[in-house]
């Protein structure tokens, strides 16, 4: 399945709680090409001191920021040959950032409805996003994705692998490969 995406980077992006963690560790352990699962989830962690919830308006700076360190990692394992399978909450907004690195990239947005988001969010415990307000807002802000919206896959009432064989799918059929003309349309329609 995998063969021919060395060097490609997969934005396997969606709501909190729309299945893109689980998908993206699945896929990143099937035979093939070297993978990298990039939890950019992650990147924020690291701020132990002064960091912002990157769902808040004041986060914007940080959030920038966090984008170009995410294309950058992305970039570096890519350009070794590795296939990247970067999860995270991306909004069409990063694509200039990770299309300027010259890399094939693709761009899957994962959807559930906003009750299974929710319930999945809560169910996960530990110090995982839970709150109700929040995740029913960051899934509003994916709700209608304008230009990009042929880059979105229902997720709602599937399980995990058949959620994960529609990303495979979606990967093998091209149509989610993105260029730069693409996202050149989008700035300007936005």
């Amino acid at each position: 399945m995998t063969d021919d995406l060395g060097g490609h980077i997969l934005l396997l992006s969606g709501h909190p709680g729309s299945g893109k963690s689980t998908i993206a560790g699945t896929l990143a352990h099937l035979p093939g090409v070297p993978k990298v699962h990039f939890h950019s989830d992650d990147l924020w962690g690291y701020i132990k001191h002064g960091r912002i919830d990157p769902w808040l308006p004041q986060s914007h700076q940080q959030n920038r920021m966090i984008m170009q360190i995410a294309a950058g990692v992305a970039g570096r394992y890519a350009k070794d040959g590795y296939f990247v399978i970067l999860d995270g909450v991306v909004r069409p907004d990063w694509l200039p950032a990770f299309l300027a690195l010259a890399c094939p990239l693709h761009y899957i947005v994962l959807r559930t409805t906003a009750a299974e988001a929710i319930d999945r969010c809560q169910a996960r415990g530990g110090d995982s996003l839970s709150d109700p307000d929040v995740v029913a807002g960051l899934h509003a802000q994916f709700a209608d994705l304008g230009a990009f919206e042929h880059h979105v896959l229902s997720m709602s009432g599937m399980d995990k692998g058949q959620a994960l064989q529609s990303v495979i799918n979606a990967l093998r059929s091209g149509s989610f490969h993105i260029g730069s003309g693409e996202a050149i349309d989008n700035e300007r329609a936005g």
